[in-house]
């Protein structure tokens, strides 16, 4: 797999992402939900200030400092995807989800850099873009769109149940973005299939061979 293939897949996430949810911001009112397949599948729109599925660090700085570093992650991994995996001729099927996982770091990215600058507050009103700088916040502090949601599961847990016994529980509750599935997929495959993904194409490959007759007396 080449460089080119990697930023093929890189913009192909990275357009799917952004266009999900620019649409979403500028057509969903805040907290507005739709169904899609059933009660399973729903379009939710949130956003986040803070890590993947909306988690939160820190305030002010803490959102600086969550964007300065996912764009040096994403410089760095281009870096390590080609003068690493491409170059020392990782399997393809690791360099394609180290390929999602940049895609996934970067589509994030772009919200927090440029939505403050781009868009008004989502609410009671939709959100428009607008002229630079005349948008809800300031560079590198937008906010993270998130629309799917996936509450495949709902109950109760039995009185028995440790700690949460008699509450209720959701499954899947948080909601997320393309992004957010991108890094996720590429995380979890990598994690699955290492014994094969972490080997190199030139790795000689190592079989049993028979003692001839001859030799072994």
């Amino acid at each position: 797999m080449k460089l080119k293939h990697v930023i093929l897949v890189v913009v192909a996430v990275l357009l799917l992402d952004q266009f999900s949810k620019i649409y979403i911001k500028t057509h969903f009112f805040y907290g507005e939900e739709v169904n899609v397949l059933g009660n399973w599948f729903r379009l939710h729109f949130i956003e986040n200030e803070g890590m993947a599925f909306g988690m939160k660090f820190g305030e002010h700085y803490g959102k600086l400092f969550l964007t300065l570093f996912r764009l040096v992650a994403v410089c760095w991994g281009f870096y390590f995807i080609q003068n690493t995996l491409i170059k020392e001729k990782y399997s393809n099927g690791l360099i394609f989800c180290g390929a999602l996982v940049l895609a996934g770091a970067l589509g994030n990215s772009f919200d927090s850099v440029f939505y403050g600058k781009l868009f008004t507050e989502s609410s009671f009103h939709l959100a428009r873009f607008v002229p630079w700088g005349q948008g809800y916040g300031e560079l590198f502090h937008g906010k993270v769109v998130d629309m799917l949601y996936f509450p495949i599961a709902q109950g109760t847990y039995p009185t028995w149940f440790p700690i949460w016994g008699g509450e209720s529980f959701e499954f899947f509750r948080p909601v997320f973005n393309i992004a957010d599935a991108a890094i996720s997929t590429g995380v979890i495959s990598i994690f699955v299939f290492q014994k094969n993904m972490l080997k190199k194409h030139d790795e000689p490959i190592i079989t049993k061979t028979e003692t001839p007759i001859s030799e072994a007396s």
